[in-house]
């Protein structure tokens, strides 16, 4: 499983963005996606995962703004996230759980 990350943006308080999480490596491993993010000071906290069959766990602090999916035919996991807040600016990474490797990471950065 090799990860590859697109999306990352600059967006005002209250705006969306979108990231995609691509398996380049081994299309037909079934594996569960995790997404991260880290701040600088701070640790790595988890945002939101899902598994093959598209069950899905999310993070208090993103439940009911963050939308995560898979697209299984593009080997494809989305996070969709809306009303965003600038504590939520942070450099967001993806992971294969079963490999434990992870993408190169997508900056987002949310203004006031």
């Amino acid at each position: 499983v090799i990860l590859r990350q697109s999306g990352g943006a600059s967006v005002q308080a209250g705006g969306s963005v979108g990231l995609s999480c691509v398996d380049v490596g081994n299309t037909d491993d079934r594996i569960t996606v995790v997404w991260y993010r880290q701040s600088p000071g701070k640790q790595r906290e988890f945002v939101a995962d899902i598994t093959p069959d598209g069950r899905t766990t999310y993070s208090d602090f993103v439940k009911g703004r963050f939308t995560i999916s898979n697209n299984n035919h593009r080997h494809t996991t989305d996070v969709q996230m809306y009303n965003l807040k600038p504590e939520d600016t942070a450099v967001y990474i993806c992971c294969a759980l079963e490999y434990g490797t992870c993408a190169q990471g997508a900056q987002v950065t949310v203004s006031s």
